[in-house]
């Protein structure tokens, strides 16, 4: 079993940061890529910032030059630094991990909601 678990969401004024953590634990072999997306209502789930195991990095367009994604293999974790937000980055956001236990299984974290007021 793989639990992975988000803290970091909040409410922050336009403008500001908040830093985002993401921390898988159980049973992993080898874990592959990590991710962050995001979520509105009525939208589907997109990709905010992904981070393979090789080191490459890769962003949306909105969010490129604002967000950093970057990950401690050695504690299984994924952070998502967010700066200059905007109102527009209003999300539940979500991490995702791919581990290789075998075969390649895909985790979720349950969500944690990000509000930046204007």
């Amino acid at each position: 079993q793989v639990q992975v678990v988000e803290s970091g969401g909040g409410l922050v004024q336009s403008g500001g940061s908040l830093r985002l953590s993401c921390a898988a634990s159980g049973s992993i072999f080898r874990l592959d890529d990590m991710g962050w997306y995001r979520q509105t209502p009525g939208n589907q789930r997109e990709l905010v910032a992904g981070s393979s195991s090789g080191g490459s990095t890769n962003y949306a367009g909105s969010v490129k030059g604002r967000f950093t994604i970057s990950r401690d293999n050695a504690k299984n974790t994924v952070y998502l630094q967010m700066n200059s937000l905007k109102p527009e980055d209003t999300a539940v956001y979500y991490c995702k991990v791919t581990i290789w236990n075998m075969r390649t299984y895909d985790y979720w974290g349950q969500g944690t909601q990000v509000t930046v007021s204007s």
